[in-house]
């Protein structure tokens, strides 16, 4: 069991945070990625790798994202076929809760099950106030954004197998939004996911903490923002040319069908590319399908609320501003489902093991010139388990 540990600029914490646990599980081993803290911090990350810890570090800042993919490469390589579990390096998470969702990774193990353990705090009561705004705007839009809902969006302790971890270095995001892209993605990709009650500690207001409530907010929600300006963008196409070829011809249904058939090939073109993140040509034909069906149906849809609106006496730009906003998070969701989802994880198991080993590689072309290995002191007698990194 790997306890990995993504530290920029910590303080004496982390490395007490290594030693517990150290201490407190002989199954453990403690991998720590220093992403770029600089000299000043240089003796607490000397104190984690005399306590046993492997470090990591990388030359400049590089994001918690990109830490976290450092170490999940830096696992695969080194100890294969190893669970992984996530920690905070500023001492909100507790040694006990931390072992708690080790030992979940073990029961699910035995179990033969491969789900991702997310450690959710409790936002009642005396909780910093960016901590609580950060995680309810989060939460929401999560909810909206993924279809399900997860209690913390934002929790560091989470609980890794390792069959998860090949797909885990092929997700986009280098900083904060990095851990909400994986929660985005995990059910589209055919993977589950269950929370365990942790403690909530806040030390110093949580004033250690590098999340910034606007800024990251707006990170973590990209997904959803870019899926509203992509349909903002064939809305207006859509309204724009509905206008025109309604005036030219006169023909309402015509120039419905016309309109649509324009707005939807560049909606589609957008969301595959930009919003869904789906490229190449693999399942292309399978996505063009699968949208043509959705496009249809949202087609008849339309057709059947404006000429109940319009019927109604509403004008027609009234009359569609209305019909869109409906369809909107149909659209959306039926999309991130079925169109560019798994539709039952067949996509996601249909992963080549060549493209997973190519991104592998890539991901350790792009670090290796902005890493170091720093290796901790002997081994110890009680780890002979695990092998040791050289």
């Amino acid at each position: 069991m790997i306890v990995l540990i993504p530290a920029y600029e910590p303080d004496r914490r982390m490395a007490d945070l290594a030693s517990a646990l150290l201490d407190r599980d002989a199954d453990i081993e403690v991998v720590v990625v220093d992403d770029g803290s600089g000299p000043a911090f240089t003796a607490v990350f000397d104190a984690a790798r005399a306590a046993g810890a492997h470090v990591l570090r990388h030359d400049t800042n590089l994001g918690k994202g990109v830490a976290l993919r450092t170490g999940f490469s830096h696992v695969l390589e080194a100890w294969p076929g190893e669970d992984v579990v996530t920690a905070d390096a500023d001492g909100q998470h507790t040694t006990t809760d931390i072992v708690r969702i080790a030992d979940e990774l073990r029961a699910d193990a035995a179990a033969g099950r491969a789900a991702l353990v997310l450690g959710s705090r409790d936002f009642r009561g005396d909780v910093p106030l960016r901590s609580r705004f950060g995680n309810a705007v989060s939460r929401g839009l999560f909810r909206v954004a993924a279809g399900w809902r997860a209690s913390d969006t934002q929790t560091g302790l989470r609980g890794m197998p390792a069959a998860l971890l090949p797909w885990l270095l092929e997700l986009p995001g280098d900083r904060f939004e990095y851990e909400t892209e994986m929660l985005l993605r995990l059910r589209r990709a055919g993977h589950q996911a269950r929370e365990i009650p942790i403690e909530t500690v806040y030390l110093e207001q949580n004033a250690s903490s590098h999340f910034r409530p606007i800024v990251d907010s707006l990170r973590v929600t990209l997904p959803l923002l870019l899926f509203t300006g992509s349909s903002l963008l064939a809305f207006l196409i859509d309204t724009v040319a509905l206008l025109l070829l309604s005036l030219l011809t006169g023909w309402l249904v015509a120039s419905i069908i016309a309109a649509r058939l324009l707005s939807a090939s560049v909606n589609f073109a957008v969301n595959r590319r930009f919003v869904f993140q789906r490229q190449g040509r693999r399942h292309a034909i399978r996505h063009v399908l699968r949208y043509a069906l959705l496009a249809g149906a949202l087609l008849a849809s339309n057709i059947v609320w404006m000429d109940a609106l319009t019927g109604f006496g509403l004008p027609l730009i009234v009359a569609k501003v209305v019909t869109e906003a409906v369809l909107f998070i149909t659209s959306y969701q039926v999309q991130r489902r079925f169109v560019f989802g798994a539709a039952g994880a067949q996509l996601a198991q249909e992963t080549d093991a060549g493209d997973v080993t190519a991104s592998k590689e890539g991901h350790r072309r792009r670090i290796g010139a902005r890493l170091r290995m720093e290796s901790p002191t002997p081994m110890r007698p009680d780890a002979h388990h695990l092998e040791r990194t050289p």
